[in-house]
C-alpha cells in the first residue's frame, strides 16, 4: 500500500477506535510502550496486530464566526488488524477529551455582558471539547461525525453544537479540498518524515489534515439558570453571537498531526 494511503487509513482508524465499545484491559504494555495502553492485546482481541497513537498537536477549528485554536493535544489511540481494519480500544484508549480555550469566553459566545458582575475571571472562560457523534467512514477522505461540547457554568451541562442525530461531518484530507463558496480550496500535507526506532516503533511527523467544506448546525441544550432555579434556553443567543447554524463553505479545520505505530507483539509481553 502506498505510504500516503496507508497513513490516511491509519489516522482514520484512530477516529473509528473512539466509537468502539472500550475493552476493560487487563494487560500492561511492556516498559517503553506505555503510550500504547489504549491498544488491546491479542489476548483481549485476537484480531489486533498493530497498536496506533495519533496526536493532533496544533491547528484550529473555525465554526461560524468562532475560531478556536487547538492548544491542547487531542490524542486518539487503539489497535487494528493487519489490514488496518477491525479497530478497537481499551478503556484507556479511544478519543481522549481535551479542553480547548475559546477566545472571547462565555460573554463573547452569548453577548451577555452583565455576566461579568456575577462570575469570576475563571468562570467567564469558555472551553470546547470535541466528541464523536457517529461512526467514521474510512476512504481516501474520511468522514468524522462530531459534536462540540461548550463548557461553562452559565451554559448548563449539555450545551452542544452538533448531536448524534445532526452531527458536524468532517471529511478530512491531506490533499486539496473542494469547498462551496465563499471558502476557496486549501491543501493539507502528507507526513513529512518517518523513523523506525530500535524498539520497533515507527513514528510519522508533521502531517496536516484539513476540511473546509462542512456545515455546522445550531447550538442545543444551552440553558442559563437565573437565581439558581429559573432555567432559560439561550440557544438563540449562542447561535446569533456565533454565526450558527453555519452553511458548508464557511467553516474550516486544520489539524497538525503526528502518529506512531508498533506491532502488538512488542507492546505486550
Amino acid at each position: 500500500m502506498h505510504l500516503r494511503s496507508l497513513l490516511m487509513t491509519a489516522v482514520a482508524a484512530m477516529a473509528a477506535i473512539a466509537m468502539a465499545a472500550p475493552i476493560a484491559s487487563a494487560a500492561t504494555p511492556n516498559p517503553g510502550y506505555e503510550q500504547f495502553a489504549g491498544c488491546p492485546s491479542s489476548t483481549e482481541n485476537p484480531a489486533i496486530t498493530g497498536c496506533l497513537r495519533a496526536i493532533i498537536k496544533s491547528g484550529h477549528f473555525k465554526m461560524g464566526n468562532k475560531n478556536v485554536p487547538i492548544s491542547k493535544p487531542i490524542i486518539l489511540s487503539g489497535g487494528v488488524n493487519g489490514e488496518f481494519q477491525g479497530f478497537s480500544a481499551t478503556s484507556k484508549g479511544g478519543l481522549l477529551p481535551a479542553k480547548q480555550l475559546v477566545p472571547g469566553g462565555v460573554i463573547g459566545l452569548t453577548g451577555l455582558d452583565w455576566l461579568v458582575n456575577f462570575l469570576s475571571i475563571e468562570a467567564l472562560q469558555l472551553y470546547a471539547v470535541t466528541e464523536l457523534a457517529g461512526q467514521p467512514v474510512i476512504a481516501e477522505k474520511f468522514t468524522l461525525p462530531i459534536k462540540v461540547h461548550l463548557i461553562n457554568p452559565a451554559l448548563g451541562n449539555n450545551c452542544y453544537v452538533g448531536s448524534v442525530s445532526n452531527p458536524i461531518k468532517l471529511e478530512l484530507t491531506q490533499g486539496v479540498t473542494s469547498p462551496p463558496p465563499p471558502n476557496t480550496p486549501i491543501e493539507g500535507q502528507p507526513f513529512q518524515s518517518f523513523e523506525e526506532h530500535a524498539n520497533g516503533v515507527t513514528t510519522f511527523k508533521d502531517g496536516i489534515f484539513v476540511d473546509n467544506s462542512f456545515a455546522a448546525p445550531g447550538a442545543s441544550g444551552c440553558v442559563l439558570t437565573l437565581f439558581g432555579f429559573i432555567p432559560i434556553s439561550i440557544n438563540g443567543l449562542v447561535n446569533s453571537q456565533s454565526g450558527l447554524p453555519a452553511p458548508a463553505g464557511t467553516n474550516t479545520t486544520v489539524q497538525n498531526t503526528d502518529m506512531e505505530i508498533a506491532p502488538e507483539s512488542l507492546v505486550y509481553p
